[in-house]
């Protein structure tokens, strides 16, 4: 897969008024190199419908597109991917369906973040790192010492998620984190694309400290 490092998911209960496909394109025009489709409503017509639009989306800005959950849809609009829960189809079997697609992985303890490198994942999410309020599902905060573990012992790419904003994301990039994911900071902002320059600056200033031998 491509590399990334800013990684936004929908969310359109956090920006009322405005269309998603408006938000998503403004995130990507702010550097944004992942989208993903996350509805939990369980409406399969309207989630095809999404699909659909933001793959077209995507493609047009030759940026990488993720569906949450649903397999099958992300393989009828060819997607580039799909992420999956702990609780989803296993790894091995989505792989089956996805061929060489590329398959995200949400986990919340290192075990799992092992197991899904050994099962085949192309990356793994990583959180949520602090309390978030974006699903209803959400485990406790794993916090920045999931993320240092993580940096410490897996070897393929892995993006923080999980209550990440503007003024918390230095913790976590001094954690380890090289790519962040975020959710209501990025499709809830007043301009979300000086929102993603932000975050992408952040990374940016850390990554030159380092080549620079200078602690964060």
């Amino acid at each position: 897969m491509k590399d990334f490092r800013l990684y936004a998911i929908t969310g359109e209960q956090f920006h009322p008024g405005k269309s998603m496909l408006e938000v998503m394109e403004q995130a990507i025009l702010g550097g944004t190199d992942i989208i993903q489709l996350r509805d939990k409503s369980g409406d399969l017509a309207k989630i095809r419908k999404k699909a659909a639009a933001l793959r077209e989306l995507t493609a047009q800005y030759g940026v990488t597109f993720i569906v949450n959950d649903y397999i099958d849809i992300a393989l009828e609009v060819d997607a580039d991917g799909v992420h999956l829960g702990q609780g989803d189809v296993p790894l091995t079997e989505a792989r089956r369906k996805m061929g060489n697609k590329i398959i995200g992985i949400s986990t919340h303890a290192i075990e799992e973040a092992i197991q899904a490198e050994r099962d085949g994942a192309d990356y793994i999410g990583v959180g949520p790192v602090f309390p978030t309020k974006t699903k209803l599902d959400v485990v406790a905060p794993v916090t920045v010492s999931y993320v240092q573990e993580v940096a410490r012992t897996i070897n393929i790419p892995f993006v923080a998620i999980g209550g990440i904003k503007l003024h918390n994301v230095d913790q976590v990039i001094k954690a380890g984190a090289t790519r962040i994911c975020a959710v209501s900071e990025i499709v809830g902002s007043e301009d979300i694309q000086r929102t993603c320059r932000e975050f992408l600056s952040k990374l940016d200033t850390a990554k030159a400290r380092e080549a620079h031998g200078i602690d964060h």
